[in-house]
């Protein structure tokens, strides 16, 4: 174990301030609702519960504010959950938490009723009978879950009168709400909440309803400005849809004030302002997107300096994982080539992360000691909340995961590098199940295996419980390896709550890695 001193320490900073937010966005939302008639259909776009890109580059933002927000709204307030049929058929993956988004709807249900929040309905979007969907649709109703299957939008986006009309969004069936705002979410982007909303507000105003439409969004923070860190970690979020930011010239123009939006909004707006126009049989309210959103995420910041360290390591991250994506052939050169370009807008380079290095280092340390032997060697580092940097290498008896979270618990817990927290008896008896009964090619144990070797250990060992107590701890601790991690390194990694990057090497020559 290597453990730099913690004269480098790195203290964590506040940069945004939840309860100011709360205030703000509650505020702003209510006060659109009442300039519809006590009738909005908002698109809440973004996560809506373990947001963790937010919680990444505004430091202190709670990634479950926006659920507290909607408590506080519940009373007035009716859920539609979208999801994409297109999504669920080819099992888009949230990465996050490494499921798929059919699974995360299912999961963001669970999640909003554990704080006492029901989804009125679930809406299937551009459905066309896709076999998935509608196992999915099943699934749902067999559980007293509200279904609604939405086709795709005759004419849209060209034909204005074609989607506006009984053809258009008049197909879809209408769903009954009674409360006066109604939030219209998705597990990700181009679940199809737009079109949901104005399907509701198309219905509503046949039936003489004076209902309206706004849009929520935490990125990009429109009162920033446009090469702020903040909104440039946004693009490199969105690289693989080629999202970009740009001064809204819509508002520029209406208002000879600047803002900040992104190409898809600023894109559709002169056909979304006619469908409004249209829907609502009078000229439309909005001179701008920006003015159709209710977005107050940019006054909750408290300490602007913190937010751009954050988000200038956010985009480091987030090239990280493109390059893994594309190693894995998950994503496509000009990706990891978008994210470089935004890397050199910001003059900065992979080697900012802190904890890069020094992975590196102790794979190099791992290639020494292991000379003339076979194999891969990996090296990972984590930075522990007082700033101290542990590292860990791969041997043949742990991947360079788990070396490097018991190397990571030893310090936290005070225990000296000599002492073994796992017993050696528990350790030849996975291996011999591994090697002997599993016939698995290699005994070296991931960091799931690992971890739960360690809670055997805690019946005999006192040391091992001590340690395993700190696991916990390492809650939104930045680690880095030399290495794409293993499904077993991955999942346990996950389950830790650190933010993981890896450089886009593979941990062995084989093709298949169970």
């Amino acid at each position: 174990m290597t453990a730099l001193p913690k004269g480098r320490k790195t203290v964590k900073k506040i940069g945004f301030d939840n309860e100011k937010y709360l205030k703000e966005q509650k505020s702003s939302i209510l006060e659109r609702v009442k300039k519809f008639g006590n009738k909005l259909y908002l698109e809440f776009g973004g996560k809506i519960v373990f947001d963790y890109h937010a919680s990444r580059v505004l430091p202190g933002f709670d990634p479950n504010v926006k659920i507290r927000l909607l408590k506080e709204l519940k009373s007035n307030a009716d859920i539609i959950l979208c999801i994409y049929a297109g999504d669920i058929e080819r099992r888009k993956m949230r990465a996050d938490f490494g499921i798929t988004y059919d699974v995360d709807a299912l999961k963001l249900i669970d999640d909003l009723r554990e704080w006492g929040i029901d989804i009125l309905a679930v809406v299937i979007t551009r459905f066309n009978n896709q076999p998935a969907a509608n196992i999915f649709k099943n699934k749902l109703e067999r559980r007293g879950v509200r279904v609604y299957t939405h086709r795709a939008t005759k004419g849209y986006p060209t034909d204005v009168d074609l989607i506006v009309s009984d053809e258009g969004y008049g197909a879809n069936e209408y769903i009954e709400t009674k409360n006066p705002l109604v939030v219209v979410t998705a597990p990700g982007p181009g679940s199809g909440k737009l079109a949901t909303c104005l399907s509701q507000l198309y219905h509503e105003h046949k039936r003489g309803m004076n209902s309206g439409y706004a849009k929520f969004e935490t990125f990009p923070i429109w009162n920033v400005p446009l090469k702020h860190p903040v909104n440039v970690a946004y693009e490199a979020a969105t690289a693989d849809i080629k999202d970009f930011n740009l001064i809204d010239p819509f508002h520029l123009e209406a208002h000879r004030k600047t803002a900040v939006n992104y190409n898809r909004d600023v894109e559709v707006f002169p056909v979304l302002k006619r469908i409004l126009e249209k829907i609502m049989g009078a000229k439309s309210v909005y001179s701008s997107p920006t003015d159709m959103g209710v977005n107050r995420a940019g006054f909750g910041i408290v300490n602007d300096e913190v937010v751009k360290e954050a988000s200038r390591q956010e985009v480091v991250r987030r090239y990280f994982r493109c390059a893994c994506e594309y190693a894995m052939g998950f994503a496509n050169k000009d990706t990891v080539e978008r994210v470089e370009l935004l890397m050199e807008e910001l003059g900065i380079k992979s080697e900012a992360r802190r904890v890069v290095e020094p992975a590196r280092e102790a794979a190099r340390q791992a290639s020494e000691k292991g000379k003339g032997n076979e194999g891969i060697f990996c090296g990972a580092a984590i930075e522990l909340k007082d700033g101290t940097i542990v590292t860990g290498k791969n041997s043949p008896l742990m991947h360079a995961a788990s070396s490097l979270v018991l190397n990571a618990i030893k310090e936290l817990a005070g225990i000296p590098d000599k002492i073994h927290l796992l017993s050696p008896n528990i350790i030849e008896s996975i291996g011999n199940l591994k090697k002997n009964i599993l016939a698995s090619k290699t005994v070296s144990l991931d960091l799931e295996e690992a971890l739960i070797a360690l809670s055997i250990s805690t019946a005999t060992a006192p040391t091992a419980q001590i340690a395993m107590e700190k696991l916990k701890e390492l809650g939104g601790c930045e680690v880095h390896m030399t290495h794409i991690p293993t499904p077993g390194d991955e999942a346990g990694l996950r389950r830790l709550g650190v933010n993981l990057t890896s450089d886009p090497n593979f941990p062995t020559k084989d093709l298949f890695v169970a």
